[in-house]
Formats: C-alpha cells, structure tokens, sequence
C-alpha cells in the first residue's frame, strides 16, 4: 500500500515537473511568498519612508521602480505589499477551505433536510456576484483588514462546500463506506478517515485556484479603499493612489500591477497543472505504460 501510494506521489512530480507552464507557476508563487516572508531583508528601503522633494521621480538606480507622490520608494512598498496579499489570501483560504468543507461534508453525507438547508444557504449567497457581496459586507461591518478576510470568507466558502457535497454524494454509495457502517464505525469517522480523504485531489485544486481569485479580490477591494489602512503597503491601494498620476507618472500604477498579474498567473497555472496532474485519466495511463 506504502509502495503504491508512493509510486502515486512520483508520477504526480514528475507531471508537474514536465509541464513548463506548471514550473513557471510554481516558480512565480515561490518567489512571491519568499519575497513576503523576508521583505524586510530584500526591501532597499523603508517603504514607508516620504520625500516630497522627490515626488512621482521615475524609475533610477537609487530607486528602481521610481518613487510615489509623497517620495516613497515604489519597489519597497511592492514588496511588502506582498505580505498583505499572502496575509489576506492564507487566512481566507485556510478559513474558507475549514467551513466551506465541513458543511460540504454534513450536506453530501447525511443529505435529506441537512442538506436542503446548506444548499439553499449556498445558492442565496453563489446568487450574489462575490466582489458586490464582499462590498456589502464590508459596508455594514466597516472598514478594517480583520473584517476585509471574514467578507472575502463569507465570499470564498460556498466552492467548497458545493465540490465537497458533490465528492461525498458519489462517494458515499461506495462499498468501502457500506463495510465502515457496518463496522460500527461513527459517522465522524466514516467521513473524516474513509471518504474525506477520497476528495482530497479536487480541493487541491481548488485552493490553489483560488488563491489567485482571493489575491485579486483584495487588490480590487483596496483599490476602493476597503483593505488594508492607507499607511499600510498594498498593491490594491497603490493602484488607487497612482490612477490620478496615470499620464504623468505611469510607473505609480504598472509597476503594481504587473505584481498582481505575475502572483495572480503564478497560482492559475500551478493550479491548472496539479489539476492536471491530480487527473485519475492520467494515472491510468501512466500505470498503463509502466
């Protein structure tokens, strides 16, 4: 069993590792999360740091990707503007992920009225558009960054729980579960230890696309000023202070975005590959061939 789960694990690397679009994805995503962990080490300057002499200057040696229209050194502020965006999307993937599988999995394995009641809840808030619904919510609870992740949560689980319930519901009819029922095993374990496991690949999956979608939701919510606090470094937020610059210092808003696009592509095509590699079809084949 150790050595066919191991095999498993191999012909997954060795997918991901073929794929070139895969490696410059994974590539991408490492190197925004190191540059979020150790951004005090690799940040030139203070990102907070202002010279109104030197304001909206374009890009130089002394400040590689100019400065902003209070001096501030565009390069730092992007890269600690990464750690709100692995802040943000982390503590909203983590909490979304938890909720959004566990009704997932009380509606696909009791079914009946559990599931009637979830479903209904899901479909009225899928029925909103999720960044209109993330304003809502941040409307009536206020501005703030705890309350940005709990709208971009209350936004991100219904995926969850909806792939869950399908996983549970085709495989609960299974054989293996009827042998665990009749084991007397609880129904707890039944769904955490025999079937939770046997949907694992499609929330791989899941999560790792949907980092991508949760990052550009934070940077659309800072750019209406709903994210992190103006002295806070936030890619969102620099596009909305540089877009009344656009013409006379373009580099306030490309150099942003150009951040959001490489961290947001990054985790779209790591996502596509493991999806990919995760896929039964081709592990069939590979068995095949072996």
């Amino acid at each position: 069993m150790k050595r066919q789960t191991s095999s498993y694990w191999v012909l997954i690397s060795k997918k991901l590792l073929q794929s070139p679009t895969t490696v410059i994805g994974g590539v991408l995503v490492i190197l925004f999360i190191l540059t979020a962990f150790f951004a005090p080490f690799v940040s030139p300057q203070d990102p907070a740091e202002q010279n109104l002499l030197e304001n909206l200057n374009a890009p130089s040696a002394a400040h590689l990707l100019g400065q902003d229209d209070i001096g501030r050194d565009v390069f730092s502020r992007i890269i600690f503007g990464a750690r709100i965006s692995l802040k943000v999307s982390i503590v909203t993937m983590v909490f979304s992920l938890i909720l959004g599988t566990l009704l997932g999995m009380l509606a696909g394995y009791f079914g009946k009225w559990v599931d009637e009641i979830i479903m209904r809840i899901t479909d009225i808030m899928m029925a909103f558009p999720g960044i209109l619904l993330a304003i809502a919510i941040m409307a009536v609870l206020g501005k703030s960054m705890n309350n940005l992740i709990l709208a971009l949560i209350l936004v991100n689980w219904k995926s969850f729980a909806r792939l869950v319930r399908a996983e549970f519901l085709r495989e609960k009819a299974r054989d293996y579960v009827a042998a665990a029922r009749i084991s007397g095993f609880s129904h707890w374990r039944i769904m955490v230890r025999h079937i939770l496991p046997n949907a694992v690949n499609p929330i791989i999956v899941n999560a790792t696309l949907g980092m991508a979608s949760i990052i550009l939701a934070e940077a659309g919510l800072s750019f209406l000023g709903l994210g992190a606090p103006p002295e806070v470094p936030s890619w969102g937020a620099m596009l909305n202070d540089g877009r009344g610059y656009i013409l006379q210092a373009p580099h306030l808003t490309l150099f942003p975005g150009i951040a959001i696009m490489l961290t947001v592509l990054g985790f779209t095509l790591l996502g596509d590959g493991i999806r990919d590699a995760l896929d039964p079809n081709f592990e069939s084949r590979e068995l095949k061939q072996e």
